[in-house]
């Protein structure tokens, strides 16, 4: 039996349909990068208030220095670092933040196994149990605050979490768009953000997370990203 070839107008409606179905689709990640964006946290909630540890995620000394000093400032107990690198001390730490070696090399502890905030989300879980906590400030950079937020509450969900966000300079959160190096780096955020909800979502560890403003209200350096 010889099969015929679609016809012409069956190829054209195809390609029409493959079409608008891009274009949907390239609408609805447009419209949720929008929404993304405007959700970063511009300011840090609650700044005085104390909790039990101060968790920073690796990879920027702004988001160190921030850590030491409310450290410093007694904002609480233990200062954890989550995601550094092998062969890293305290000491070298406290070199990079500028501190004062005395005053808090005793309350700041180091975690090694974390690769990616799913792995510093974990290693910090690990960390607040031994230590029977359950509250934690997370600092790490804005525009990494939405996914860290998801994948800590994920992972403590009996832990309040406060988010502190750092602002790297080279980030411009107002008007984005015009920089391609930020909006290029918000799309790459918005597009893991996706994937760490669908993952959450396949293994049945919970969806979509609501706004990371509303999360750094309640349940709530660039780290490992």
């Amino acid at each position: 039996m010889i099969r015929r070839r679609p016809s012409r107008r069956r190829r054209a409606r195809l390609a029409l349909a493959l079409l608008v179905a891009a274009v949907v689709a390239a609408l609805l990640w447009g419209g949720g990068l929008v929404w993304f964006v405007d959700r970063i946290p511009r300011a840090v909630v609650a700044p005085e208030r104390a909790t039990d540890a101060i968790v920073v995620l690796t990879g920027g000394a702004g988001r160190l220095r921030v850590g030491l000093y409310l450290l410093a400032r007694k904002r609480a107990r233990k200062l954890f670092i989550s995601g550094v690198y092998r062969g890293v001390e305290v000491a070298e730490i406290l070199r990079l933040g500028r501190a004062s070696p005395r005053a808090l090399e005793c309350c700041i502890e180091l975690g090694y196994a974390a690769t990616d905030t799913v792995g510093n989300a974990r290693e910090t879980a690990a960390w607040m149990a031994a230590e029977g906590f359950r509250s934690l400030r997370l600092v790490t950079a804005a525009y990494h605050m939405p996914r860290s937020l998801a994948e800590f509450r994920r992972a403590m969900p009996g832990i309040e979490i406060i988010a502190h966000p750092v602002f790297p300079r080279n980030v411009r959160l107002d008007a984005w768009w015009r920089w391609p190096g930020t909006a290029g780096l918000l799309a790459n955020e918005f597009n893991k953000y996706l994937a760490s909800n669908l993952r959450a979502a396949l293994v049945g560890r919970g969806g979509w997370n609501g706004g990371p403003r509303d999360a750094a209200k309640g349940r709530a350096g660039e780290g490992a990203s």
